[in-house]
């Protein structure tokens, strides 16, 4: 079974798709360090040397490979990952996606500190990064988080807790 961790970026993807995988007992991947591993480049500087567009194709591709050539894996995705091609539908067709849900103010609290190494949001001072997660994530969550099999609201649960409702998920697509 595959389990795609989806959500905005500085929502926990990475730590808890590998914790996921931990108690799971399968392969973790995080999708980013696959793109960057492939590419050469800090995904940042792909951003600056290539553009968007480029890097949402490699990223596409990327995501299609491990996911196609792996069984019992979980996949941390970039939190654009979904938003773009058809990634959503193939995650969705592929095995469980999983959206790790937080408001705009918890994700705000989180991505201000480090928004330099993320290049979508690091030309925004407090005031206006504030206004464009509220404004990205409505609009990622609509288009395509939405479309999760899990929405997990992460300020309410905890891993222990997404651990078995991931596991029943998983059960039921097997029976």
């Amino acid at each position: 079974m595959k389990v795609f961790v989806v959500g905005y970026m500085g929502s926990g993807k990475t730590q808890t798709g590998y914790f996921l995988a931990k108690k799971l007992g399968y392969k973790f991947v995080d999708l980013d360090i696959l793109v960057e591993e492939g590419v050469g480049m800090k995904i940042k500087d792909i951003f600056a040397e290539y553009g968007e567009d480029y890097f949402r194709k490699i990223e596409s591709e990327t995501l299609k490979s491990v996911a196609t050539n792996n069984d019992n894996i979980v996949i941390a995705t970039g939190g654009g990952a979904p938003c773009f091609f058809d990634n959503m539908k193939f995650m969705n067709e592929q095995g469980i996606t999983v959206y790790l849900k937080l408001s705009a103010k918890q994700l705000t609290e989180r991505l201000k500190e480090n928004k330099d190494k993320r290049p979508v949001i690091s030309k925004y001072n407090e005031i206006e990064l504030a206004e464009f997660i509220k404004e990205h994530l409505k609009e990622r969550e609509s288009r395509c988080y939405s479309l999760s099999h899990v929405i997990a609201d992460m300020s309410k649960i905890s891993l222990e807790q997404l651990y078995s409702i991931i596991s029943y998920t998983i059960w039921i697509k097997k029976t």
